[in-house]
């Protein structure tokens, strides 16, 4: 039942995440879809992750170089969707009101997709490989 609630409460987070960011588009005062592309970084941030840990193994060595990449990609990814928007807003492309409101969106998905590693990334019985 813990997973269960786990679950909801990433679901709900990521729900939260996705409302900053379309309300940095999608406001009157905003009215660009520019910072969407921001969802691209969504998707793309636990790949990496997602492909080391089925290539490595699970040894308890103290760096794995598989892992340390991956970290590595998934570090890129995070700070390339907060540079677009701040990018974005320089060249004055969108207003520095819609960056706030993406800004603090990506903090929220990125808090849940870590969230969801912690909690699922477990080799226990309710774990995301199961999916």
């Amino acid at each position: 039942m813990a997973g269960i609630k786990a679950l909801v409460g990433l679901s709900f987070s990521g729900a939260i995440g996705l409302t900053f960011l379309l309300l940095g588009c999608a406001l009157e005062q905003y009215g660009d879809y520019w910072p969407l592309f921001v969802l691209i970084f969504y998707v793309m941030s636990p790949i990496p992750t997602f492909i080391s840990r089925r290539l490595s193994d699970d040894s308890d060595a103290a760096s794995n170089a598989c892992r340390e990449l991956a970290y590595f990609f998934t570090t890129g990814i995070v700070v390339s969707a907060f540079g677009l928007p701040i990018i974005l807003a320089r060249v004055q492309r969108i207003a520095w009101g819609a960056c706030g409101l993406v800004m603090a969106g990506n903090v929220v998905i990125f808090l849940t997709i870590l969230g969801f590693f912690l909690v699922f990334g477990g080799g226990d019985d309710f774990s995301w490989e199961q999916w």
